[in-house]
């Protein structure tokens, strides 16, 4: 307990899923937690969640394929709470993933774009200031195994998280002089209530999908936290060994 005593983090997409696990973790590790998505009620859920706990949260309203949206939201947690030391970049529209190469169109293609590396590079940017300020500044980003795998079906998905994950080698790169380091998780979870749907378990090494909670959350902590202060640049991979040695 207590290993991110005094931080201020933000958590984009913490409304279900890894995003909310993180976002408890966080706060369980006596972060102030900004908790952002785009409906209300879930965000106050969250809120609620964590404070009942003992924590202290933020719920702001965010579409993060807005860019004013963005710059509103880095505001308002700014002017409640006077720093940000910690920014998770997880939101992302999942609604249009789905699309072979030869079909995709380039409007569907911008969406993934928008919700992914985009809205992740607003936030970047907008945060820069505060995290350079913070001297030990953490930025971790949401990549996908489909990306480095080039899983079929998934064309845009992939483009835009492989997107991310040169995002984030560059920044690591430019703002390593700043001490913010810059890295990305590649998750394999389960998000979605997999036993119950009777879905059969990836073809991993550990033959099971992750726990937002107990395998995914805490992996996140690690790179936010002073234990990591050395790694950036990098895409870890709590996948159960499914990409082992194949993304750097």
């Amino acid at each position: 307990m207590g290993r991110l005593n005094g931080k201020v983090a933000i958590v984009t997409g913490a409304s279900r899923g890894i995003g909310r696990a993180t976002a408890k973790l966080l706060a369980a590790e006596c972060a102030k937690v900004a908790v952002l998505s785009r409906t209300s009620e879930s965000v106050e859920r969250v809120v609620a969640d964590i404070v009942e706990a003992g924590g202290a949260a933020l719920g702001v309203i965010c579409d993060v394929g807005e860019a004013d949206q963005i710059e509103a939201a880095v505001d308002k947690i700014v002017a409640a709470y006077g720093r940000i030391d910690i920014l998770v970049n997880n939101a992302f529209d999942g609604s249009v993933v789905l699309s072979s190469v030869i079909d995709l169109s380039v409007e569907q293609l911008q969406r993934n774009f928008d919700t992914g590396p985009i809205a992740y590079l607003r936030f970047m940017q907008a945060c820069y200031p505060h995290l350079k300020e913070s001297g030990e500044g953490r930025i971790i980003n949401f990549g996908s195994m489909a990306g480095t795998l080039g899983l079929v079906g998934y064309g845009p998905y992939n483009m835009a998280k492989e997107a991310v994950r040169a995002l984030t080698r560059t920044a690591a790169r430019e703002w390593g002089a700043d001490l913010i380091t810059v890295n990305n998780v590649l998750p394999v979870a389960d998000t979605w209530g997999a036993a119950e749907k009777e879905v059969p378990p990836p073809t991993n090494a550990l033959a099971r999908f992750g726990s937002p909670e107990d395998d995914i959350a805490p992996v996140v902590l690690f790179l936010a936290s002073k234990d990591s202060q050395f790694i950036t640049g990098y895409s870890l991979t709590p996948d159960g060994g499914a990409i082992i040695d194949s993304a750097r």
